[in-house]
């Protein structure tokens, strides 16, 4: 069974809405959606990854508590 493609970091920032750079400092500081670093020094983030994170985000808003 073949799996699903990864999703390009474009797409990723184009559904979350977020410039890079704000997603980067997202990142360095370990609370961006997980991501794959191919050896050719691209990003991607399976699409499993990215709705955990949302859920994660959700959580973390007072309307969620």
């Amino acid at each position: 069974m073949a799996r699903p493609p990864a999703l390009k970091l474009a797409e990723v920032l184009a559904e979350i809405r977020m410039s890079p750079s704000a997603f980067y400092r997202l990142r360095a500081r370990g609370r961006a959606p997980r991501m794959i670093k191919l050896p050719n020094g691209e990003l991607r983030c399976r699409r499993v990854d990215l709705d955990a994170w949302w859920e994660a985000c959700e959580r973390d808003t007072p309307e969620w508590r």
